[in-house]
């Protein structure tokens, strides 16, 4: 790494032999960071609700990395029924990364496939899941990694552990902002798991600023009045691509010197753009009674225990 000008996708170490999988890579973030890995070495086992477009997508990374030796798996983090199906599918054969980084923002009221908040259902309780089942799967080699994507949304988010799923009253940007906090939250309470059952493997999030993906069009962008019209708007004259919001989830996933519970973003003015960095967090994501709170339900609600850490939690 120059430490002048920082960080970049070409201090992205050798990756041959080593097996990485990234939820939501048909567009986005997720494609790009598919794309680095698959660059630099990884086998990628790349995610989509939608086979036609998950296909697609693989077909595009080998055609931009002849050789590139990628995968589709199916998966809906919206059905736990779904997350399931791939983490038996996959969980035999060792991973050596997890990218947590599929996820809706600020969408209208709705429910998952299991009865969930749609956006804690998608963005926190399936990726918790996820990770949990995969758990098997991450814990056959050294050094591994689950990488966990929140937002900056996060500091604005506050979790209501009597109303998880918004039932009194919703608001798509208070829930958005409560899923990604809950993201932070499990990265800090998963860290400390891992560490107290001396397992080799590291716990780290990332954001990614504001970046031009297809997750602003969708949600946000989508005619919810004047605060969505300013940040389509806010979009379109700050963000950064989708390959460069991608860069603090890359370098959390591969720079040697990452630590558990550390959290990466853009370095620029108000974390909106820039070359990735350690970050700080808000208070609340940092907030050891509310990961811990938030643990449980979530294994509640999943029916996930986390086995290979039950005895330490």
């Amino acid at each position: 790494m120059n430490l002048f000008h920082g960080w970049t996708a070409s201090d992205i170490p050798d990756l041959s032999g080593r097996r990485a999988l990234v939820t939501g890579t048909t567009s986005g973030l997720g494609l790009a960071t598919a794309t680095a890995l698959a660059a630099h070495g990884a086998h990628v086992v790349m995610t989509a609700r939608d086979e036609a477009r998950g296909q697609a997508a693989v077909d595009g990374v080998r055609t931009e990395v002849p050789g590139a030796s990628v995968e589709l798996a199916l998966l809906d983090l919206a059905d736990l029924a779904s997350v399931r199906a791939l983490a038996a599918d996959q969980a035999a054969q060792p991973l050596d990364l997890l990218v947590n980084n599929a996820g809706v923002m600020a969408v209208p009221h709705g429910s998952t496939a299991d009865g969930f908040e749609r956006q804690l259902g998608t963005n926190h309780l399936g990726h918790f899941a996820l990770t949990g089942l995969l758990l098997p799967a991450l814990t056959q080699r050294p050094a591994v990694r689950v990488v966990t994507v929140s937002s900056i949304a996060h500091r604005s988010g506050a979790m209501n552990l009597a109303d998880l799923m918004s039932q009194q009253s919703y608001d798509p940007w208070k829930a958005y902002g409560q899923s990604k906090l809950a993201n932070l939250l499990f990265v800090r309470e998963l860290a400390r798991r891992v560490r107290a059952a001396g397992l080799d493997l590291v716990s780290v999030g990332a954001h990614p600023g504001i970046s031009r993906t297809e997750l602003v069009a969708s949600g946000p962008a989508k005619g919810r009045g004047l605060f969505g019209a300013m940040m389509g708007l806010g979009t379109a004259l700050v963000a950064q691509s989708a390959r460069a919001g991608a860069l603090p989830q890359l370098r959390a996933s591969t720079d040697p010197a990452v630590v558990g519970g550390e959290v990466y973003g853009p370095r620029g003015l108000l974390e909106a753009r820039g070359l990735p960095q350690r970050v700080g967090v808000a208070p609340q994501a940092q907030d050891d009674v509310a990961a811990g709170l938030l643990w449980e339900e979530s294994v509640r609600l999943t029916g996930v225990a986390f086995d290979a850490l039950v005895a330490t939690g």
